[in-house]
């Protein structure tokens, strides 16, 4: 049964919220239909998602539109459409969501990672769209040319580099904080550096929004899957747009109080209470060219730390 409470919360959430179609597929493809193989029919979809306020037209617009950025590529079985996730867009979405699903380390050993985009034979749209991708990585601008990082990534980092043809056209430097870990002024220079402040409303506009959604959800006597799944992506999808703003930093360069660490953890909550009921929704509405949609694939239950599988897939203790 459907929780009256939960539907009007979605129906406010749908109207005061402006959500792109274009983002917002991205999420669904990349949160529930990845981890099942990453195909599915068209029609199936269409249905899945026109609770979220996409109409078919809009839908069929938006995954033209993703097939040309290549991260979906189309299939015709018949008068079916079957849409698939591209290598180089599972490569895109397993970069984000290695973020959002994975608890971040906050070790820090006072070094810094410095890339300069400055050289000459780097054409302007090259310089832009790498700038742009290591932001996406959480980067911070020092100086025009030039990104610092305190904790990067390094295999992603160098994967990225070498996907945009500039590998061996930066550089890429190594630094140590002197004097201590921590100052007065590299705590001001992180804040102006990742607009800490900027980021810090966007993580309170998250609990604001989702803070009673989850309360609704932990007091009801029934989950309903189709609810479940809507606020689980959109959940995900707000949470994924804040996330993949912070640069993750150190707790020692963060501000006090900092809200990143509560928006994770409701976000962990959530997902928690509701990908059971989710997951049976997915598998009821989608398809694909040979049937049902196949169950979710065992690193899917290894998100946010790990999630109990469903009864079938739990395998005997011998």
């Amino acid at each position: 049964m459907k929780s009256r409470a939960i539907h009007q919360w979605l129906e406010q959430f749908l109207t005061t919220r402006a959500l792109r179609a274009n983002s917002l597929i991205i999420t669904v493809y990349g949160d529930s239909i990845a981890p099942h193989g990453g195909t599915v029919w068209l029609g199936g979809f269409i249905r899945l998602v026109e609770p979220l306020g996409l109409n078919p037209r809009m839908v069929r617009t938006s995954v033209f539109r993703l097939s040309r950025e290549n991260w979906l590529t189309a299939e015709q079985i018949g008068r079916r459409s079957y849409y698939s996730l591209t290598p180089s867009g599972r490569r895109r979405f397993e970069h984000a969501y290695r973020r959002i699903y994975q608890s971040p380390d906050k070790s820090w050993d006072g070094q810094w990672q410095i890339i300069f985009l400055g050289a000459a034979d780097i054409t302007s749209e090259q310089r832009e769209s790498v700038r742009r991708d290591l932001l996406w990585q959480g980067f911070g601008t020092l100086a025009p040319g030039v990104l610092a990082h305190p904790k990067a990534d390094e295999e992603s980092v160098l994967e990225l580099l070498h996907d945009a043809g500039v590998y061996d056209k930066v550089v890429i430097m190594r630094a140590a904080s002197v004097g201590g870990f921590v100052s007065r002024p590299l705590q001001e220079l992180a804040r102006d550096c990742w607009n800490l402040q900027s980021l810090s409303e966007h993580y309170h506009d998250f609990l604001a929004h989702f803070r009673p959604v989850l309360k609704m959800l932990s007091s009801a006597k029934q989950l309903d899957p189709e609810q479940c799944f809507l606020v689980r992506t959109l959940a995900m999808h707000e949470y994924r747009r804040v996330l993949l703003r912070d640069p993750l930093l150190p707790d020692l360069l963060l501000p006090p109080a900092w809200p990143g660490e509560v928006a994770r953890q409701i976000c962990i909550n959530l997902y928690r209470l509701t990908h059971k009921a989710a997951e049976q929704h997915l598998m009821a509405v989608l398809e694909t060219a040979y049937g049902p949609l196949p169950p979710a694939a065992p690193y899917f239950f290894e998100r946010f730390g790990g999630l109990q599988p469903p009864a079938e897939a739990v395998e005997p203790v011998v």
